[in-house]
């Protein structure tokens, strides 16, 4: 919601301001340099990616206007649950929350905790590193780097589709400017060669 109103004080400061100074709105109206604009963004956002981030920055696109699910009640809700498995482990031992964490939904532990078994990734996340505490195969520096390279991934993966855009949009300049000069002084001027 905040991209929202952000986009409607930009709008409103640029245009306002430019009506304010006197300008009229229709000038700016060019729907041939916008074509021009947009095509070129398009075309150098398909040829500076590959099929995978092109798909992931469109998929990732509708979020933008979205606000995250993630709320302090969340994360409250996530200290208590571990809070509790912990001490669960402490009392009963290791063992004692197998059946808890292979199935989630019929736990006595994880249905107290109704939004952060929502959460179909942070379900996974945790699950996955406490069946490797229960089999007791992995020793904890280990289980601690394996989180760290999941995170980054996790992280390098959400970066993706901010990156894709950001190197898109620092073109969106020279396509103005190439937009601008192609419809320049000469508009409406045909160019014949002999």
């Amino acid at each position: 919601m905040l991209i929202v109103v952000g986009i409607l004080i930009v709008l409103f400061a640029v245009f306002g301001g430019f009506a304010i100074d006197g300008g009229h709105l229709a000038a700016l109206f060019q729907p041939v340099e916008l074509f021009m604009i947009a095509g070129a963004a398009i075309g150098a956002f398909i040829i500076g990616n590959d099929k995978e981030s092109i798909i992931t920055t469109l998929k990732a696109f509708p979020s933008t206007f979205k606000s995250h699910n993630r709320s302090k009640a969340l994360y409250l809700d996530l200290i208590t649950l571990l809070f509790e498995l912990l001490t669960k482990i402490r009392k009963e031992g290791l063992m004692s929350i197998e059946d808890d964490i292979e199935n989630i939904y019929e736990s006595a532990v994880f249905s107290k905790y109704p939004g952060v078994v929502a959460d179909s990734h942070l379900m996974e996340f945790l699950t996955d590193y406490l069946r490797l505490m229960v089999s007791g195969n992995v020793d904890s520096y280990q289980i601690e780097n394996l989180m760290d390279v999941e995170l980054d991934a996790h992280h390098t993966d959400e970066d993706l589709p901010i990156q894709v855009i950001s190197k898109m949009a620092d073109g969106l300049p020279a396509f103005g400017i190439v937009a601008a000069v192609m419809r320049g002084p000469h508009h409406g001027i045909r160019w014949h060669t002999t």
